[in-house]
């Protein structure tokens, strides 16, 4: 590895670590120690690099000084509470686009320090009775199609628009959104925004080339950037060792519904008629809406703290419900960590500095046909553990994951639903 630019002096141990993934399209995967996918973090941690993002592409994007850097940067290495605050002017009135499913939560706390912006995020999700406004590929995944529903008009101007990815190896999935949107809204600036850019030369070159093309201005802003260069030591198995537990072990179960204190979406999908909520921004979200929509947040964190009876807890997201569950995780109260479930199959080995030491699998409970994974978690590290699902599910469905989860030795383990209407 080969860092070229590190604008605030963040040590790469801070960021990242590696891991081998069980992929045949890239072998490898950067495991992000500040996003909270693979790996438990504080969620405070998550929301400032995030911030620090957005005071990155304030400065170099914009060339205006950002005066919450500094204070930023020592709430970051002090890993202190994230006190949040709105930064970037009203004039900078971007729409900005996260993608799923790792970086919903990370685009959507990004655009938390604007004043003038709008958000979605990219989803897998298909939903009845409705069709996508936008479509792209992401080759390299374990889940490749992106589809945007969306309002029409939050794309329909010539706004700058703003990617969120947690990395960029390749940027050909930024490049695939960039011609999807210009084909049909065509605009002169995009901007991509990512923790990591480890681009070659090369793939540099096809972002030169797509300008020239289209006609557009592409901006990188990142936390991090360089080369890296990946080598084959030897082969690693398909299917991963199965971690040692007591069979014996039995968690208490409870079920906790939110869904007074969100807004149903009237959208579903085929395998799971719970109605999705309007607060993620899968659907679209103005500044002026996200605000409101932390004063639902912190009241509903402030009922399910209530609700905690451990010393030491994890949040756990499900898929791309990474956002909320965050938010929640920092206001939460002391000793809870964030993390979430993902689609990604990954090498576990348990060795010292591996990205990928503890593992379990499961279906879905939302959708039985898609495989998810917890990483990193060993048995007897929590109390308990809450688990965040935007939509109820069958608690039939929810039985392979209680067996798993139970082989970490959570003494309670609490289900968290945001929506408990159901389509007809």
């Amino acid at each position: 590895m080969e860092v070229a630019e590190n604008p605030y002096g963040l040590p790469v141990e801070k960021l990242f670590t590696m891991a081998a993934r069980i992929n045949k399209k890239r072998s490898f995967l950067f495991v992000s120690k500040v996003i909270g996918k693979h790996l438990p973090i504080d969620a405070n941690k998550g929301l400032l690099s995030a911030a620090l993002l957005a005071a990155q592409y304030l400065e170099s994007g914009k060339g205006i000084k950002c005066s919450e850097t500094s204070d930023l940067l020592v709430s970051f290495f002090r890993n202190e509470r994230f006190s949040g605050g709105v930064f970037l002017p009203a004039a900078i009135n971007p729409v900005v686009i996260g993608f799923a499913e790792t970086a919903t939560a990370l685009g959507h706390a990004f655009f938390d320090n604007f004043q003038s912006a709008d958000f979605f995020h990219t989803t897998r999700e298909a939903l009845t009775c409705r069709e996508p406004e936008l479509t792209f590929e992401e080759e390299h995944s374990h889940a490749t199609s992106h589809r945007c529903y969306i309002p029409k008009e939050i794309i329909q101007n010539e706004r700058e628009i703003i990617l969120v990815d947690d990395e960029m190896t390749t940027g050909k999935t930024a490049l695939n959104i960039i011609q999807s949107i210009q084909s049909q809204c065509p605009r002169k600036i995009y901007t991509v925004v990512s923790i990591l850019d480890w681009r070659s030369d090369e793939h540099k070159l096809k972002f030169i080339q797509l300008e020239k093309e289209l006609g557009i201005t592409i901006q990188t802003i990142s936390l991090l950037a360089g080369r890296v260069q990946v080598k084959k030591l030897r082969e690693i198995e398909e299917k991963n060792k199965e971690i040692e537990w007591d069979s014996h072990f039995s968690s208490s179960i409870e079920f906790i519904q939110l869904a007074r204190f969100f807004t149903s979406s009237k959208q579903w999908t085929e395998r799971n008629r719970a109605e999705f909520i309007w607060e993620t921004g899968r659907f679209g979200l103005s500044s002026q809406q996200n605000q409101s929509n932390h004063q639902r947040i912190s009241i509903a964190a402030a009922f399910l703290r209530e609700q905690r009876t451990g010393l030491k807890t994890l949040c756990l997201g499900t898929g791309e419900f990474m956002y909320i569950p965050m938010k929640f995780a920092a206001e939460m109260g002391p000793d809870v960590s964030y993390q979430s479930t993902t689609r990604s199959p990954i090498h576990v080995e348990n060795e010292e500095g591996y990205g990928a030491r503890f593992g379990v699998t499961f279906p879905s409970p939302e959708d039985p046909e898609i495989t998810q994974f917890v990483y990193n978690i060993p048995p007897c590290e929590y109390d308990e553990v809450f688990v965040f699902f935007e939509r109820e599910v069958d608690p039939l469905h929810l039985k392979p994951m209680v067996t798993e989860l139970q082989k970490l030795q959570f003494k309670s383990i609490k289900f968290v639903f945001f929506s408990g209407n159901r389509g007809e």
